[in-house]
C-alpha cells in the first residue's frame, strides 16, 4: 500500500504514532538507521500519564506484566544504610486517576513491546533504513532512504522525524536546536548484574562528607540487572572493568561484583529545544524536538505524548484536508512546543539540585504529566481563568466508573478507546440532526444519573463520579478529543 505517512525513527516516539495512525487506517511506514533494534534500559520510568496513552493503544497489560513499579531506595552513606525511601511516594488510585504512580520497564523492553502491537497492524519497521535527504512542496514529500550503499525515492503526503538528537529530519529542514551541551558534567550509565545485592530494592551509595556524590542502582525487571547510574569527576571507560572500578571506589566495598554489562555510555547534559516542530508537511518529535536530562524521567514520555497528539491531527488531515486542516496541523507545535518548554525546566531544575547536592534531588514531584495541559492554546478556549484549577478546555479528561445500559461496570477511559472524538451528553436534550452532521465520526455517549429514565442512554454515573470529576450539571456537554483532552466543555 503506498504510504501517506513515513516516520523516520523507530523508538518509543516513532512507534507510538505508527501505531495511532496504523489503528485509524493510515498507511504508515516506520524506519530507521540503526542495523539493530536499542538494547538497554535507557529510558525506563513510564509516567502515569503516558500509563493511559499505552491503555488507549492496547499495550497497557503487556507494559505492565512485564515491569515493575518503582523500588523501595536503600540509602547507604559512609557503608551504613541510613534510609529508605521512594523517588515519588506511592498514591491510591482513584476514580479519576486510575494510574496514579509511575512504572519501571527498561526502553529497549517497552520498544519491544509496542513493535510487537505494531505488528498486529501489518506494520514492521525497517531497519537499516534512514533519511538522506527530502524534499517537499504543497502537495507531499519526496524522500531518498539509504539502505547501506543503495537508495530509494518513495513519495509520502507526511513525514515525521522522529529520529533522535540528531535528527536527520531536523538538519535538513535547517531548524534550530536551542540550548546547552555542559562538558563540565558527565554521568556513566549502564546496566549490569550485581548478584550480592537484593533485587527488590534501589542502592545509593555514597560517602557520608558527599552524600549526593554517589551511585544509583535500580533493579530493571524481567531480569536480575540493575541500571547503573554514577556522576563523573573524570575520564573513564564504559566497560565493566571501569564499573567495577568506580563501584568500589565509590562504596568502599568489594563484595559486590558486577557481571553482564549489556549496555553502559557517558552522557552528558544536552538539554536543547527545537525552534520549530512543523515545516510545512513536515514534523518533528520526540528527541528530535526536544532533549532532556534523564533527571525526573520524561524525555520518552514528552515524546509518546508528541505522537499521541499528532496522530489524530494527521489522520484528520489526510481524511478532509480542506476542513480546517491547516490549523489543525498548527496546533501540534503550539501545544507540544509549550509543553516541551515546560518539561526541560522540571527536568533541568532537578538536574541542578542534583549537580548541587541538594538533599530534595530524589524527589520527584511533579513529573506524573497528569498536570500537562493545553489551556492556554486551544483554539476558542474563552472559558475560566488559566490560574484555576476548574476543569475547562485543554485539559485531561479524567477518568470515572460507570455502568452501561446492560448493567455491566466500565470507566471512562474504557468507552474513550479507540481512535474516535467522544461526546459526553450529561442528561439533557439530545443531538439535533444538524449538530449530527457536525459530530460525524464523533461517538456520542449520553451519561445519567442513578433513577433517570436510561431510554435510549449508554451510561449511568452510578457513584456520581463522572459529573464531579467533570464539574458539570445536568445539560452540560464535554467533548474529549481522540487524545484525551477536553475540545469544549460547557456547564
Amino acid at each position: 500500500m503506498f504510504p501517506q505517512v513515513l516516520i523516520a525513527g523507530a523508538g518509543p516516539t516513532g512507534l507510538t504514532l505508527a501505531i495511532d495512525l496504523a489503528r485509524r487506517g493510515v498507511a504508515v511506514r516506520i524506519v530507521d538507521h540503526a542495523d539493530a533494534f536499542f538494547d538497554g534500559s535507557r529510558g525506563d520510568g513510564i509516567q502515569p500519564r503516558t500509563l493511559e496513552v499505552f491503555d488507549d493503544l492496547g499495550v497497557l497489560d503487556a507494559v505492565l506484566a512485564a515491569g515493575i513499579p518503582q523500588p523501595l531506595m536503600r540509602i547507604h552513606l559512609g557503608g551504613e544504610l541510613v534510609a529508605e525511601r521512594r523517588m515519588t511516594p506511592p498514591r491510591e488510585a482513584t476514580p479519576d486517576v486510575p494510574h496514579p504512580n509511575p512504572w519501571v520497564l527498561g526502553q529497549s523492553d517497552t520498544e519491544g513491546l509496542l513493535r510487537d502491537r505494531l505488528a498486529e497492524f501489518g506494520v514492521e519497521v525497517e531497519l537499516g533504513t534512514g533519511v538522506a535527504e527530502f524534499v517537499a512542496d504543497e502537495d507531499g514529500v519526496t524522500v531518498t532512504l539509504a539502505h547501506g550503499d543503495a537508495t530509494e525515492t518513495v513519495r509520502v503526503a507526511y513525514l515525521v522525524g522522529a529520529d533522535g538528537g540528531r535528527s536527520t529530519v531536523r538538519k535538513v529542514l535547517g531548524i534550530a536546536f536551542e540550548g546547552t551541551t555542559d562538558e563540565s558534567i558527565r554521568m556513566l550509565l549502564g546496566d549490569v548484574r550485581a548478584d550480592a545485592l537484593d533485587h527488590e530494592f534501589g542502592y545509593w551509595f555514597a560517602n557520608a562528607e558527599n552524600p549526593m556524590a554517589g551511585i544509583a542502582m535500580s533493579p530493571l525487571p524481567g531480569g536480575r540487572k540493575f541500571q547503573f547510574m554514577a556522576p563523573l569527576d573524570q575520564d573513564t571507560g564504559t566497560d565493566l572493568a571501569a564499573l567495577q572500578r568506580l563501584l568500589e571506589e565509590r562504596t568502599g566495598r568489594t563484595d559486590i561484583v558486577l557481571s553482564e554489562a549489556s549496555w553502559s555510555t557517558v552522557w552528558r547534559p544536552n538539554i536543547r529545544l527545537a525552534e520549530r516542530f512543523r515545516v510545512g508537511r513536515v514534523f518533528l518529535a520526540g528527541d528530535a524536538a526536544h532533549v532532556h536530562p534523564p533527571t525526573g524521567g520524561q524525555g520518552l514520555n514528552t515524546g509518546v505524548q508528541d505522537a499521541y497528539n499528532l496522530g489524530w491531527k494527521l489522520e484528520a488531515a489526510l481524511r478532509n484536508p480542506r476542513a480546517g486542516s491547516e490549523a489543525l496541523l498548527d496546533s501540534y507545535e503550539a501545544e507540544r512546543r509549550s509543553v516541551a518548554a515546560r518539561v526541560l525546566g522540571l527536568s533541568s531544575a532537578l538536574l541542578d539540585k542534583t549537580v548541587n547536592g541538594d538533599a530534595d534531588a530524589m524527589d520527584r514531584e511533579g513529573t506524573q504529566q497528569l498536570d500537562i495541559s493545553y489551556r492556554d492554546v486551544v483554539a476558542g478556549n474563552d472559558s475560566g481563568d488559566p490560574g484555576t484549577r476548574e476543569l475547562i478546555a485543554g485539559d485531561r479528561a479524567p477518568d470515572a466508573p460507570l455502568v452501561d445500559a446492560a448493567g455491566r461496570r466500565l470507566t471512562l477511559f474504557e468507552a474513550f478507546r479507540g481512535p474516535q472524538a467522544t461526546l459526553l451528553m450529561f442528561g439533557g436534550e439530545p443531538v439535533s440532526p444538524g449538530e449530527m452532521d457536525m459530530l460525524a465520526g464523533t461517538q456520542i455517549l449520553s451519561v445519567v444519573r442513578p433513577g433517570t429514565d436510561c431510554t435510549g442512554v449508554e451510561l449511568v454515573d452510578f457513584a456520581g463520579h463522572a459529573y464531579r470529576a467533570y464539574g458539570v450539571g445536568d445539560g452540560a456537554r464535554v467533548l474529549v478529543r481522540p487524545d484525551g483532552y477536553v475540545g469544549f466543555l460547557t456547564r
